[in-house]
Formats: structure tokens, C-alpha cells, sequence
């Protein structure tokens, strides 16, 4: 019984410390990150669509000087810039003075469709800086997926804070935690897909012959 004693000891010990882990990581993710105040602007000003105050947020920018260009990821299809401006409160601001240096993109549905379609068009105007703008507690994911989508582009976070969702004492609040706790999840599920798809990938590309120890001729005629 010795052993079996041990294991079981080893095993709880291990559950503790991945528990504790998973705790620390949660409450480093919850911690609010700062805006980056840097003076001048970059290429592009970059929102991604879900709440009014990020797109109000990422206009103010523009209106600044902080970018060249806004660029709104994952629009609904059935939404057009009149839309945006009257949903952000910026129905004031002139149609035409706006579709000069806003544009909108339909493609995404998610944080990586954000990533991936903003990465296009930051290629294709040539541009090598953006300044990121989404709500505080989608941020780190946010950042993850565009820093692996165009890593050779300067992204700069400019999160916002939601009145909805109060960051101070976050544990306290039922559903500020329940919020959380879900984009943390998310975010390791993101931090550790790329290990994944290549385990997928290494099963499925596997050379016939590498599994059943055929000789490397056999392998080469199967290649």
C-alpha cells in the first residue's frame, strides 16, 4: 500500500501546485493593463468590434492625430459606417470626412479573424505600426494573436474600460468574474494552440513508413 500511499501524495501535490498556478496566472491576467501613452502616432489605428466606447474611443484617437487610418475588424455585414458613427455617438462627424480614412472589415468573428484579417490589410497599405484598441479584459488575448499574426508590426495597446465591467475587486463581482474567468480560459486555450496543431499536424504528416520502421528506401518511394 506503500507505493500506491505515495503516488496518491504525489498526485495531490501536483494538483495543488497546477491548481495554485492556475490562480496566479488568473490573477495576473485580471489585473488591468495599462494604456500606453506614447506621444506620436502610428500608421493605423486599429478597433475591434464589441462595444460602443471602442469604436468611440478608437474615432477620438483619429480625430488626435494618433494614426493615419481607422480600421474597424469584424463588422456585421449588415452594418455600414453611418451605422458605426450613430452606434458610437459620432453620427456628428461628416460621412465623407470619415470614409476618407475609416474602413471597415467584415471578415473576422472572432479574436483570431481580427488578428488575421487585420494583418491583411496592414500588408497590403504597407503600414508598420498599429495602435490596438479593444476592451481591458480581452486585451492580452487580443495582443497574443496580433503580435503571431504580423510579428514584425509595432502594436501598440490602448485598452478601455467599460463602466459595465468594474476591474477594482473583481472577485466580488458575480459576474465580472465569471467574465474573467472565461477570457482566461480562452487565452491558455490560445497560448497553447499552436503546440497543439503541430502535434496534429506531426500525427497526421507522419511518413507512412516512419510508423511501421520501413527502411529509408521504402520511405523515399513513398515520398
Amino acid at each position: 500500500m506503500r507505493p500506491v500511499a505515495s503516488g496518491l501524495c504525489r498526485l495531490a501535490i501536483a494538483a495543488v501546485a497546477l491548481c495554485g498556478l492556475w490562480v496566479a496566472g488568473l490573477i495576473w491576467f485580471a489585473t488591468a493593463p495599462s494604456v500606453e501613452d506614447r506621444a506620436e502616432s502610428t500608421d493605423a489605428i486599429v478597433v475591434l468590434t464589441g462595444g460602443s466606447l471602442r469604436l468611440h474611443s478608437g474615432i477620438a484617437l483619429l480625430r488626435e492625430g494618433k494614426g493615419r487610418k481607422l480600421f474597424v475588424s469584424g463588422v456585421n455585414h449588415q452594418v455600414d459606417l453611418d451605422d458605426l458613427l450613430r452606434s458610437s455617438g459620432d453620427s456628428w462627424w461628416a460621412h465623407d470626412r470619415a470614409s476618407c480614412c475609416v474602413v471597415l472589415g467584415y471578415q473576422a468573428d472572432d479574436t483570431l479573424g481580427n488578428a488575421l484579417e487585420t494583418a491583411q490589410w496592414i500588408r497590403q497599405q504597407g503600414f508598420h505600426s498599429l495602435r490596438l484598441v479593444t476592451a481591458w479584459y480581452h486585451m492580452r488575448r487580443s495582443l497574443l494573436e496580433f503580435n503571431r499574426a504580423m510579428p514584425e508590426i509595432e502594436i501598440v495597446a490602448h485598452p478601455v474600460f467599460p463602466e459595465q465591467v468594474k476591474y477594482e475587486h473583481w472577485w466580488a463581482r458575480h459576474g465580472t468574474a465569471a467574465l474573467l474567468v472565461n477570457e482566461y480560459a480562452k487565452y491558455l486555450a490560445t497560448l497553447v494552440r499552436p503546440f497543439v496543431e503541430e502535434i496534429g499536424s506531426t500525427g497526421r504528416g507522419a511518413p507512412p513508413g516512419a510508423v511501421r520502421g520501413e527502411p529509408e528506401s521504402a520511405k523515399s518511394e513513398i515520398h
